[in-house]
């Protein structure tokens, strides 16, 4: 069997992209005692044309691997592109069924969360390496409180076996989000995830990983399986 070089690096890349993504779950996972929990994610985007969008997301997050509801999230908005492709600015409001443990105890409690978001999305590409921001400010009306939050998003997706995002894509993702409050106590949590992606065409991919919470005290860590549509 003759291997040419274009053979050799497409080994040497599925090696290096598996390595990355090794590394980024172990950090995950030894960064600190937590319990694993899981998330089930959908985002939808509609274009509606060249300057307008339609942005939908269900996320039912779990205490554990399923049937544990932790969380059901329902966000929505509309975007207007500033610049095609790479610029998007949105409203949007979001709704949040929090299920919490009292305690120790095996009771929950019931929180209901209404939010109004305004977000700025830029996006770059160097290479294959393709970049996003997300700056995210959120009002949220918890029962009877309100409160405000920021939040910066850091995106990272590496396409494995293919130059850009096209069809029958693997690549890597990692990302990194900050939760700001706009009073004390300050610092809300952090988000890091890694995982590994796979486009089946441009309108449709999928994407498994693991996601670490850190908050003020403790954290956790989820299994994040997730889906992205446009239509």
């Amino acid at each position: 069997m003759i291997i040419n070089g274009q053979t050799i690096r497409k080994r040497y890349r599925y090696k290096t992209s598996a390595f990355i993504l090794f590394s980024l779950i172990s950090c995950i996972v030894m960064s600190q005692e937590s319990n694993f929990g899981n998330w089930f994610v959908y985002f939808g985007n509609k274009q509606i044309n060249t300057k307008w969008n339609w942005h939908n997301e269900i996320q039912h997050r779990n205490y554990n691997a399923i049937g544990d509801l932790e969380q059901l999230l329902l966000r929505t908005g509309v975007g207007h592109n500033l610049t095609e492709g790479n610029n998007n600015v949105l409203m949007g409001y979001a709704y949040v069924k929090s299920k919490n443990y009292v305690s120790d105890i095996l009771d929950k409690t019931d929180v209901q969360e209404h939010r109004i978001f305004q977000q700025f999305i830029t996006r770059q590409a160097f290479g294959r390496f393709r970049l996003q921001h997300r700056y995210r400010f959120e009002q949220r009306f918890i029962e009877d409180n309100f409160s405000m939050r920021l939040r910066y998003f850091l995106g990272l997706n590496i396409p494995i076996n293919n130059k850009d995002m096209v069809e029958k894509t693997w690549y890597v993702s990692t990302y990194n989000e900050i939760f700001l409050n706009m009073e004390n106590p300050i610092f809300d949590r952090n988000r890091l995830y890694g995982g590994l992606g796979y486009g089946l065409n441009k309108n449709t991919r999928f994407e498994i990983g693991y996601m670490n919470q850190i908050f003020s005290v403790g954290g956790r860590d989820q299994l994040n399986l997730i889906t992205f549509v446009n239509f």
